[in-house]
Formats: C-alpha cells, structure tokens, sequence
C-alpha cells in the first residue's frame, strides 16, 4: 500500500549496510512488479471472461438473431410485433411453470384412473378424454393431499387459488413496470429530442466482425435512419373548409360502419351460444355430432375476428390519413373494441348463463369452451398466413401486377395476439394447463409469421419509426385485456356458485369461501394470528383498497409532473445549445473581420 517515495525512505532509515538495502529494494521491485502483473492479468483474465459470459447470455435470448434480420429488412414497426409476441411467450411460460409445479403435480397424487376412450376428436373438442384429465378444472380434487399418513399434507384448495391469484399479481405488476419503462424510453428519453447525427455517428459496434452481422448492422441502422428522417421530414397539408368537412364525413361513416359491424358480430355471437348450451343440455355431448357441433360457436367467433379486420383495414385506406401510425392507432381502436367486444358477450353467457344452467360440472363446460376457442384461433391464424398473405402475393405478383408484394398488417396481427393472450388468462381458473397449449401455439405461430413476412410480404412503402406502438401493445394488454380478466376472475372468486360434483371448491357457498375456512383455522394457532389479523384490517376490508388506490394515483400523478418538468429542461438545454453555437458563431465571425 506504500507508494514508490515511501519505499525507499523506509529502506533508507534501516540500519542495515548499503548492500543489504541494495538487496532489499530489488527485492521489494521484483516482489511489486510481479504483483503488477498478476493484477493485470487477473484483470485481463475476468474482462474475457465477463465478454464470453455477455455474449453466451446474448445467444440464449430467444430468436435474437431472427430479430434483428426483421428490424434491418422491415423496420422497428413489424420488429414491434415480433418483440410483442416473444413477451407473451415468456408470460405463459412462467404461467405453465407454476401451475404445472403447485397445481398439477400434486393432482397426480390422487388422480384416479382414466376409463374413458380416446378417439382422437378430442384434440379438436377439448370434451371426452380430456373431461377426466388434468387439463380441467373438474377433475381437480377438494381433498388434502397426503401421499402417505404420516407426511406433510397439501391443501388443493389454497394451492388452486392463492397460485392462480399470485399469477395474476405478478402479470399486472409486470405489465405496470413494463408500461413504465417504455413509457420512459419511448416518450421521454432525452435521446429523442437530439440531432441525428449521434445515430449516424456514434452507433456502430466496432466489435461486429462477422460479415454476415456487418451486413445485418448496416441494413438495421439505415432503416433507423431513415425512420427518423421521414419524422423530421413530414409534411403537414393545409387542407380546405371543404376539404377538411369531406374528411370528417368519411371519418365518421367509418366509425359508424365499423361500430355497426361490432354490435352485429356480438349479436350472432351470443344467439349462437345460447343454441350450442342448449344443443349441450339435450344430452348429445358424448355423440360424434354433438361434439362436432359444439366447434360452429369458435369458428363462427373466428371467422369473425378473421374477416372484420381486413374490412378496417379497408376503412382505413378509404380515410386517407397522413401519417401512417394514425392509421394503425385508428384500426388498433377499431379491432380491440371488436375483439373485446366479442369476448364480452362470452363472459356474460359464462358467468350468468352456463353457471346457472343444469350442468354437472359448468367450470369444465367453460374451460372446453376457451380451449376451442383458443385452438381455432391458432388454426384460422395458420389459414390466415396461407390464404390471406401467399395467396396475395401471388395475386399481386402474377395477375395483378399493380397492386404489388402485400404489406404486413402490425395492428390486425397484434390484435389477434391480445385476443388469444385474453382468452388463455380468461381460461387460466377454468384449464390450469392451457398456457402450455397456448405457449406452443405462440412458438408455432412466430416462425410461422416470420417465414411468411419473409417470402409474401414487402417492407412499408413509408418508412416511420414506430419505437411507440410497443408502449400502445403494453397499454392494450393491460386496458381493456387485463382489467376485464381481472374482473371476470373476481365475479368467479366472490359471487358465483361452485358446481356441486366437481372441482377443488366443490360443496362451497363461493371459491373465496375457502379463504374463510382457512382463516377460522387459523385462529386455533398462536403463531398464526399475524396473517388473521392482516386478512381482517386489510383484505376484508374497504379502507385498504381505498389507501392502496390513492397512492397508486398520487405517485402516478407524481410521475407525471416528473416526466413534463424533465421535457421541459430537455427543450429548454436544446435552446441553450442552439444559442451558444450561435454565439460563437457570431464570435468567430467578428473575430475574422478585426483580423481583416
């Protein structure tokens, strides 16, 4: 720890002889610089290893190299569907895990024997062989698990509700974060009110040696350039009384037009669901036509989620808008009230009329219902890269050469992603396992959609930077998506009436009920009362969500005026700048004539 100086005044004070200090001091150089470079070394030693460690951990994020091919061919716009998709993957990845882990597992326990028959329609159906499986809610036991007398027991009950309600705790944490985050990056970051010039100047990788990566970075980064030069080079149109009251009239008659198809859509939805529970109760479940009947409500609900959406896409190009993310925004509007308009009206005919109905078991009647409605959403998403993107390029490419390679749809195809991520949290109480089935219809579905986007689909005749619809995807998922889930799991947990014959809640006034029984349990144990008292001061109560809802809207509000001040001071060293460079500006130049 002694410095060079130091060293040779200690050696100097020893009484020792000239040449034993001679000898010392070699000593102490050979002892430091062996030192020096054992530390350096060292030093070189972890940075390699630190660099090996980043980029094994960068290849093990999923479809990365994929990404950025999307991102430097088609733009941050089509990347954002992509990025989108790979979040929703990770959601019901994590869903899968612990329902599998905390749920499923421990049924195996006391599962009792399959006797019924597989005939392989129940892939389609989701009914027959499935009914007396682990996919369904029924099949769950109200029992305390114990593999044998004397081992630890597992309460079913509190597993099936606190994994599932601790998983939607975590998803609407996530999604808050997530929307903070890109809200930050997307909206404030200071990076968005600088030059261009640090884009085209400063963002190079000098590490990128492989050719094929070279190539990749180039073609990234001049479709970044260019995204930001159509921002700054937007014309505005000054447009006429006439002309802006035209405009208007359209807008309007599209409105009009595409609500009307929603209501409409929503209609057909629910009379056929009410002839499907009524083709259901007359007994004609187990036969092959009852079950093959029981598919026309998904296809119907599909086929109308399939063809609408082009229909506002139509609307759109008749409206003519300027810039091209208004024209997503207005379809994104229109598609998600149609969507959830759509899952509303199955909501309503689940909670208020299969679970009045007379059947055994209504929670596994429900959880077939997602599941169909899920797995044919997967096939007409399929049909919809085949039909609707390679026969239109062949249209386009072969009889009808004016109309050109088609353009990939962002707000139709993240619609029908918000919309199946809704039916799988929907069907999450009611199948514990279907975000399994649903993480493999979303790998199937990403390479699917990427290979078609490659061979069937052009890049965005205007180039605009789209690094915003992320943070709109976020909002979606969150507003109407997980909000209405969150308030059709409430009306299931608090008011409605466990079926009577089967599931974990069997025999129960209600599913929240089994949280009561469990807290009158709980009063017996002294160590326990800590979690009675904080289930009555806080959780039964008003006063807590009450508390917990004004913070939440204080720190919002917070946030906020945070984020205009940091726009504000932004702007304001902008102007600062500018000045500055002006007056030295004019400094030189009153420097060069005194010089004159």
């Amino acid at each position: 720890s002694m410095s060079a100086r130091e060293r040779i005044k200690a050696i100097q004070k020893m009484p020792e002889t000239m040449k034993k200090k001679r000898e010392i001091s070699c000593l102490l150089r050979l002892i430091f610089s062996l030192s020096l470079s054992l530390s350096s070394l060292a030093l070189q030693s972890y940075r390699r290893f630190r660099n090996s460690l980043s980029e094994y951990f960068h290849l093990l994020q999923l479809w990365q190299k994929t990404l950025k091919a999307i991102g430097g061919k088609f733009g941050t716009g089509v990347l954002s569907y992509f990025i989108f998709l790979k979040w929703l993957l990770t959601f019901n990845i994590f869903s899968f895990l612990i329902n599998f882990s905390f749920i499923t597992i421990p049924q195996f326990v006391a599962a009792k024997p399959n006797n019924l028959s597989f005939t392989g329609l129940e892939i389609f159906t989701g009914a027959g062989y499935f009914q007396e499986t682990v996919l369904y809610y029924g099949f769950y036991t109200n029992t305390t698990i114990r593999k044998t007398e004397n081992s630890a027991s597992y309460n079913m009950q509190l597993a099936y509700i606190f994994t599932v309600g601790i998983y939607f705790v975590i998803c609407l944490l996530s999604l808050v974060f997530s929307m903070a985050k890109s809200f930050r990056r997307n909206f404030i970051n200071p990076q968005t009110y600088s030059g261009q010039a640090s884009k085209l100047l400063c963002t190079w990788d000098f590490n990128i040696t492989n050719e094929k990566a070279v190539k990749l970075k180039q073609k990234n980064l001049s479709t970044q350039i260019k995204e930001a030069l159509f921002e700054v080079n937007r014309e505005v149109l000054n447009f006429s009384f006439k002309e802006r009251f035209v405009h208007f009239v359209i807008h309007l008659a599209a409105w009009v037009a595409s609500l009307g198809t929603a209501v409409a859509a929503c209609a057909g939805v629910y009379f056929l669901s009410i002839n499907n529970l009524q083709l259901f109760m007359k007994g004609h479940k187990n036969d092959l036509e009852g079950q093959a009947a029981m598919l026309v409500l998904p296809i119907v609900a599909s086929l109308l989620n399939a063809f609408i959406p082009f229909f506002y896409s139509w609307l759109g190009l008749l409206e003519h808008f300027q810039n091209p993310r208004h024209q997503i925004y207005v379809t994104v509007t229109r598609n998600i009230i149609l969507k959830i308009s759509i899952i509303g009206i199955l909501c309503y005919y689940w909670l208020n009329i299969v679970s009045a109905s007379e059947s055994q078991c209504w929670e596994t009647l429900v959880g077939q219902d997602i599941y169909r409605l899920v797995l044919v959403d997967f096939i007409f998403c399929l049909l919809g890269c085949l039909f609707g993107e390679f026969v239109r390029r062949i249209i386009g490419t072969t009889v009808c050469v004016n109309l050109g390679m088609p353009e990939f749809d962002i707000a139709r195809n993240v619609l029908d992603l918000i919309y199946a991520q809704t039916l799988t949290w929907i069907g999450i109480f009611f199948s514990p396992l279907l975000p399994g089935i649903q993480m493999i219809t979303f790998s199937i579905v990403f390479y699917v959609k990427k290979v078609s986007l490659m061979m069937n689909c052009q890049p965005p005749r205007k180039v605009w930077r789209a690094a915003q619809m992320t943070t709109l995807f976020i909002f979606l998922l969150f507003f109407p998506s997980l909000v209405g889930v969150l308030s059709v799991i409430a009306v299931t947990v608090w008011r409605l009436k466990p079926s009577k014959e089967c599931g974990p809640f069997r025999g129960l006034s209600s599913i929240y009920a089994a949280i009561s029984v469990w807290i009158e349990i709980l009063k017996n144990y002294p160590g326990s009362k800590w979690v009675v008292w904080i289930y009555q001061n806080l959780f039964q109560g008003a006063l807590f969500f009450f508390i917990l809802s004004t913070i939440l809207l204080i720190v919002t509000y917070l946030y906020w005026k945070i984020i205009e001040g940091r726009k504000s001071m932004v702007k304001l060293l902008r102007k600062h700048i500018v000045n500055v460079s002006l007056t030295c500006n004019f400094g030189f130049f009153v420097d060069c004539l005194i010089l004159l």
